[in-house]
């Protein structure tokens, strides 16, 4: 009896071991796509479906393994092994029938960190689709992007029931294409204007084939209606790409008043070493689309001229600090090689060339991680946390975080705190976890954290408990 005792501990031992190893895979390799919780992403469908069971264990591993055609499911048969395949095959059939915990029930939660007990008031629960950026008008309201191509008011902290009008038509061929980022004019209370990114195509909206690029534009909101609208940066066709992939876009006014966006490398590695391709690159405009005299390719021949950085694979965040006037920018790596890097007039920051980067295959990008003429970064995570937007806190609310840089992730459904030295990263902090995927994060004008996910929890408002 003792000896079954023993063998029946060691059992479980073992299985939960096992079970464990498997979660730690899924949320390693599978997470960035299909979520923490297998609820599926703007980048990859739920793996929580009833009709799987035993009888499907055979073509769920087969997709792990060779990957699926005509979707962004790459082969991962070189990067795990046949254990491998087998525990995150067992992982995915045993959590169709374990019910997903939330906690949209709580309106109100309370996180302790080493500095505040953190209030995180959930302002948004419903009726966001796939939320990407936030700016306040002021106080009271502010101005929300959804990825389909909504744009709608936030207003004294409810979701205001009707969707601005007028819209332009945006791209959505691809998981990653769509409305993305939104800013406000420097002089936004005197001129009215609303700038926005978007995926555009040169026809059918749903196509994967249609030619597509992301567009600048800006107009005005008038009576709950988008007007005036302007173009202010749009490639020919002939730079415009098929079937593209990591889109970008974030936004930055400087306090020069130039506006900073940025494009990804659309899947097209190598074009972003290239000048006079628009794919991987950081550009810098004037606010009615004209070209700054001193950006540091407007002289050479073949080169974009609003073209500011290159090298650059897909960044998510930007931010200028508050008292150095040095820009900060988060970028995306692959699988690995997440990267924080200061933001440099002509700098090319190396990719694919060098990286810190682990492929989804598992093999590395490059074999090199440093060159002559290539930026370092700040720092850099591996495994990727699918790093996003950041804002440096100069909030009086949080006094303990002065200019120091604030960063979410959207795999890792984090947001954390990164301590800074001049320019070194000293500490990071994960200030919470699971609460979606952190696509924006901005200051109020009544000094509380915003922070906005693609998660059911929607809109979050975060104070200190005792400011």
């Amino acid at each position: 009896m003792k000896i079954s005792l023993i063998l029946l501990l060691t059992a479980f031992t073992l299985y939960a071991t096992y079970a464990q190893d498997a979660r730690t895979l899924y949320n390693t390799n599978c997470a960035g796509c299909h979520g923490p919780g297998l609820l599926g992403t703007t980048s990859g469908p739920a793996l929580i479906r009833t009709k799987w069971n035993d009888s499907g264990r055979d073509s769920i591993a087969h997709a792990i393994r060779k990957g699926v055609p005509g979707t962004t499911m790459v082969a991962w048969e070189k990067a795990l092994n046949d254990n491998q395949i087998k525990a995150l095959t067992d992982f995915i059939v045993t959590a169709q029938h374990i019910p997903t915990a939330t906690n949209t029930e709580e309106t109100t939660l309370y996180k302790k960190t080493s500095d505040y007990t953190l209030k995180i008031e959930k302002l948004v629960t419903e009726g966001l689709e796939t939320p990407w950026g936030i700016e306040f008008i002021n106080k009271d309201s502010a101005l929300i992007t959804e990825k389909a191509g909504g744009l709608r008011w936030l207003v004294k902290g409810k979701l205001a029931p009707e969707p601005i009008s007028g819209l332009p038509t945006v791209y959505l061929g691809t998981s990653t294409a769509g409305l993305m980022d939104i800013a406000l004019d420097p002089d936004y209370r005197n001129n009215g204007w609303v700038y926005l990114a978007l995926s555009k195509s040169n026809g059918d909206s749903q196509d994967k084939k249609a030619l597509a690029l992301t567009k600048i534009v800006r107009g005005k909101v008038k009576n709950n209606r988008w007007t005036e609208e302007q173009t202010l940066f749009e490639v020919a066709d002939e730079l415009k790409v098929r079937n593209g992939n990591r889109w970008g876009c974030r936004f930055l006014f400087d306090k020069a008043g130039h506006l900073y966006f940025t494009i990804g490398d659309m899947g097209l590695d190598m074009d972003s070493q290239d000048p006079g391709k628009a794919t991987g690159k950081v550009f810098r405009i004037n606010p009615d689309g004209s070209i700054p005299k001193d950006n540091p390719f407007v002289n050479q021949t073949g080169a974009i001229a609003a073209l500011y950085s290159l090298g650059n694979r897909n960044v998510q965040g930007m931010a200028q600090h508050p008292a150095t006037g040095v820009i900060w920018a988060t970028e995306h790596g692959p699988k690995g090689g997440d990267e924080l890097n200061i933001l440099k007039k002509g700098a090319n920051y190396g990719w694919p060339v060098i990286t810190y980067g682990i492929d989804y295959s598992g093999k590395k990008v490059s074999e090199i991680t440093e060159k002559e003429g290539m930026e370092q970064p700040v720092t850099y995570w591996t495994p990727s946390i699918a790093v996003s937007a950041i804002d440096f806190s100069t909030s009086p609310l949080f006094p303990k975080w002065k200019n120091n840089l604030l960063v979410g992730a959207l795999a890792f459904q984090e947001l954390r705190l990164l301590v800074l030295d001049g320019e070194r990263v000293v500490e990071q902090e994960i200030l919470f976890k699971s609460m979606g995927r952190v696509r924006d994060i901005k200051f109020g004008p009544d000094g509380a954290l915003y922070v906005l996910t693609n998660g059911p929890d929607g809109v979050l408002r975060i104070t200190p408990e005792n400011p």
